[in-house]
Order: C-alpha cells, then sequence, then structure tokens
C-alpha cells in the first residue's frame, strides 16, 4: 500500500465582519409613500409601484409593500420592523418597482438608509431621491426618478447583564435572567422541530404556521407524513419582553388530490404557549399536546434572546 503524504494547507482567517453578530436594536420604519415617480407602463401609461426595503447583511428575504395600481404619487403608510446586529454598518436598502403583469417587475429607483446617521430613540422623517445606482459617480443619476418618504427610528435594546455562563463541559446555555434585569426589546427565536401523530381525514401533508402579535410564519411542506420533521426556526423582533403575550401555532395539513378530487387543507391541530416563562427562563424546549387532534403532538423550541 502507498502512503500519501498530506499537503500542508494554510487554514484561511475569518474575516470578523462576517462572524455571526448578536442583535442590538430594532429598526421601525414606515413607508410613507413616494412622488413624482416615471411612467413605467405600457404606452406612457402609469406604473403601479411597491416597495421592497431590506437590511444590509441580513440573509432573511426583502419585505414589501402593497402594490399601488396606475400611481405616480402613492401613499402606503405601511410599517415594518428590521433586526440591527451592526450599527456602525448596516444600512436600509430601499428599492422601488413596477409591477410588471408579464415579465420581470422594472426597478424605478433606489437608495439607503445608513444606520450609524440615526439618533437612538428619535424619529426621523427622511425624503430620499431614487437613483440608479448608489454609485456617486454614476452620471445616470442626475435624472430625475421622484422620491419616496420614510419615517425611521432605531430603538436600542438596554443592556443586561451578562444572562449566558458556561457550562461544565464548556458548552452555552442560556440561563435565567436575574430578578433585577431591566425591560428591554430582544428576539423571540422559535424553532419548530418536528410533529408526531398528525393525520387528517383525506390527506396528511403536514406543515406548522405560527401567528404572533398578527405576523404569519409558515415551515416547509412535508408531504405524506404522519410525523413530520422541519427543524425550521424563526424569528421575531419585540420592542419589550412579551411577557403577556402567547404564541399560536397550528399543523395544517396542504391541500391535494386523492382520486382526482381536490381536498382543501385540513387543520391537524393547535396549542397556544404563554411566553412568560420562556422570557424568564431565556429558554424552553417542550412537547406540547395539539388541541382539537387524537394524539398529535408537537415539539417547540423557544429563545429569548437580548443584546
Amino acid at each position: 500500500m502507498c502512503l500519501l503524504r498530506p499537503k500542508t494547507q494554510q487554514v484561511p482567517t475569518m474575516d470578523p465582519s462576517k462572524a455571526s453578530k448578536r442583535p442590538v436594536g430594532i429598526l421601525l420604519v414606515k413607508v410613507s409613500g413616494a412622488q413624482n415617480l416615471e411612467k413605467k407602463g405600457l404606452l406612457g401609461s402609469k406604473s403601479d409601484p411597491y416597495v421592497k426595503l431590506k437590511m444590509s447583511g441580513d440573509r432573511l428575504p426583502s419585505k414589501k409593500t402593497t402594490v399601488k395600481r396606475s400611481n405616480l404619487n402613492p401613499e402606503w403608510n405601511e410599517e415594518f420592523k428590521f433586526v440591527v446586529t451592526d450599527l456602525e454598518n448596516q444600512s436600509l436598502v430601499v428599492d422601488v418597482f413596477d409591477r410588471a403583469q408579464v415579465g420581470k417587475h422594472e426597478k424605478m429607483g433606489m437608495n439607503r438608509v445608513l444606520l450609524s446617521e440615526l439618533a437612538p430613540d428619535e424619529t426621523k422623517v427622511m425624503t430620499l431621491n431614487l437613483l440608479k445606482t448608489m454609485d456617486p459617480n454614476d452620471i445616470q443619476n442626475e435624472k430625475s426618478r421622484g422620491q419616496i418618504t420614510l419615517e425611521v427610528t432605531y430603538k436600542p435594546f438596554k443592556e443586561e447583564e451578562d444572562t449566558e455562563e458556561e457550562s461544565m463541559d464548556g458548552t452555552d446555555e442560556v440561563q435565567k435572567a436575574p430578578d433585577n434585569t431591566p425591560a428591554a426589546g430582544g428576539l423571540l427565536f422559535v424553532i419548530l422541530h418536528e410533529a408526531q401523530d398528525v393525520e387528517g381525514k383525506h390527506h396528511t401533508n403536514p406543515y406548522a404556521e405560527i401567528i404572533f402579535k398578527g405576523e404569519e410564519k409558515k415551515t416547509k411542506v412535508v408531504k405524506k407524513n404522519r410525523d413530520p420533521r422541519w427543524e425550521d426556526e424563526f424569528e421575531f423582533a419585540c420592542e419589550e419582553p412579551p411577557t403577556n403575550d402567547k404564541l399560536h401555532v397550528q399543523v395544517l395539513s396542504k391541500a391535494g388530490k386523492i382520486g382526482g378530487m381536490l381536498h382543501c387543507k385540513e387543520t391537524l391541530g393547535y396549542i397556544d404557549i404563554t411566553l412568560a416563562d420562556v422570557i424568564s427562563n431565556r429558554r424552553i424546549n417542550e412537547k406540547y399536546r395539539l388541541i382539537d387532534s387524537k394524539y398529535g403532538q408537537i415539539q417547540i423550541e423557544l429563545q429569548w434572546r437580548t443584546s
């Protein structure tokens, strides 16, 4: 047998800017409206604008306003929340699009808001010119593309005592917050691990839906499985601890065809979880019996994280 000597490889150093960072606050954004937008429709008709918002360096999908039909001066007055992890370097990227009936939606303009220029807990109303690119030397930016008006507020989390301690085996565990911990905003992390013994009347294509303060999020669908495993993680930004709130989780079965007949989606069970325990203990990982299910259970992990 011939033994090969392994080659010496240089281990690359991780870029600190790409390291995972803890949340430091929440950015509240109200998209008020836009003015003097361009006509982008066919034959010079009015545009159907909408706005996409995204935090730079964030892997989460962009958030969108509704579409305003045939309107060059739309008013939205729609509000959004974003998690801030790097106040000095992050920015809010704002893109305005014209919704196309067929084909690709056309970008009408863009701009960005530098978070480092925002004063904590102060609402700033700003009207931004829409640009072709963010290159200050691009002559295409001299063309007027309209403006967009935003209201932005940066709300930093209040600093708390360090409540994370190392366990005996060296792993990090989330410990109970001290009694004198001040009220502060944070992130509620919800991890939907799996469900067991869920079964529909006509089909069993289970997925879970979370509803928290009017915001809905869904797991992937696992087809034809009574014991689905999702391992999907979601986060909700909170301005203050949701001590008196509840988390609603329901398991549903996606609509499907059986014998040529289309059956609607079915509810396979649900649970309402009071969040007071996770706020005080910082982490809960439990199995819950599903209401309106004969044998169904769901395993849910909850974490409350602050800066």
